[in-house]
């Protein structure tokens, strides 16, 4: 992790950053994120938002989607202080038309001509880095803590080798190289992410995420042998033969299913905790403490009482979950955060709007 230096400059001015701080001895003070909400308070938002998409034919979730980040944005809690969402709708339905026209165009070529077909996919290929460029600009510039913008920066010419070479190398080579595509893309996120003038920075190494793949992938592979030989051996108290075959699949189906179903928590924690506590806000650290035996139980619980209330604790769920990774979180505060984002406000002031490039585009589902 980076070295927390109270004499690191402004990246814009070169002028000191605030001065340290408020833990004892100079150390960081942690500040806890929090989340408020309720699994009630959205269950309301959720079924609205659910009845109006379908009688629209899907018009309304643009508006279904802004309701639902801003409650999630401003349950969000961070040293008494909440965050804010300020997208508009019809940017999100600009960007959904645009990739819904695409997807027709594609798909009625297709039956024209495979040739041109190909051609278009390669095109689409060409655009679609530039418009997820412009999707992560739209959602940072319009997210807020305590009145100040985030901005994100990231130009195309990296754009096209984060979403276009990485993919198409990770492919090629089997998905051996999905780690490493995964290290660069959290690279280009985090490196090119701003709040108000001060940087983000991110210094998670390819080796770590090999390591949450591997172990993931080893978890995986575990639990398939196990049930694998659980079914042969019940195959055998069978009797073999046909009803012996179907019980070693029904039990290696179940493995394989409980494989997947563990493997999301665990490579999710693993994820988030090498993601945030690699990444610094100027002066500031992150560390990030999820459980990945908690969170899978968070998961299992959730996904028995979606199916005993079909589907009605689908929001309950979600917050359950957010809640959990949200307040799993904690900044390691370098400085006041009031003076951080004082300062960081007259120096947005004295630059002009951060920013800058506000596309008004976002074609994030």
């Amino acid at each position: 992790m980076q070295d927390n230096n109270n004499d690191l400059p402004s990246p814009a001015t070169g002028a000191p950053a605030v001065p340290a701080a408020s833990g004892s001895g100079g150390q960081p003070r942690p500040l806890r994120f929090e989340f408020v909400g309720s699994g009630s308070e959205y269950f309301r938002i959720w079924i609205v938002n659910a009845l109006l998409t379908i009688v629209t034919l899907g018009i309304y979730s643009a508006w279904a989607k802004v309701r639902t980040m801003q409650y999630f944005y401003r349950n969000t809690r961070l040293d008494a202080a909440s965050f804010d969402y300020h997208g508009r709708a019809s940017a999100i339905l600009k960007g959904r038309a645009i990739v819904f026209g695409l997807a027709m165009v594609f798909q009625l070529t297709s039956h024209i001509s495979p040739l041109l077909s190909l051609v278009l996919g390669l095109a689409l290929a060409l655009v679609f880095p530039l418009l997820l460029v412009r999707s992560l600009r739209f959602r940072m510039a319009n997210s807020s803590y305590r009145g100040l913008r985030f901005a994100f920066t990231g130009g195309d010419a990296e754009a096209y080798k984060v979403f276009l070479l990485w993919p198409a190398l990770t492919l090629l080579t089997l998905y051996a190289l999905a780690p490493l595509a995964h290290q660069r893309f959290k690279q280009y996120q985090h490196n090119h992410t701003r709040f108000g003038t001060a940087p983000f920075a991110i210094d998670a190494t390819a080796g770590g995420f090999y390591g949450v793949y591997l172990r993931a992938f080893g978890m995986m592979v575990a639990v398939m042998v196990v049930t694998a030989v659980a079914g042969g051996a019940l195959g055998n108290v069978f009797g073999g033969g046909r009803g012996g075959v179907v019980m070693a699949f029904l039990v290696a189906a179940v493995g394989f299913y409980v494989a997947l179903l563990a493997i999301g928590p665990f490579f999710m924690a693993r994820l988030q905790n090498l993601v945030w506590n690699h990444t610094t806000l100027a002066p500031h650290a992150f560390r990030s403490e999820v459980k990945a035996g908690r969170l899978f139980f968070i998961f299992v619980t959730n996904m028995i009482a979606t199916v005993l209330t079909l589907g009605l604790f689908m929001p309950f769920a979600k917050v359950r979950s957010m809640r959990y990774r949200i307040e799993s979180m904690t900044m390691l505060a370098a400085a006041p955060l009031d003076a951080f984002v004082a300062g960081e406000t007259q120096q947005v002031g004295a630059l002009g709007d951060a920013a800058v490039d506000w596309y008004d585009i976002d074609i994030a589902l």
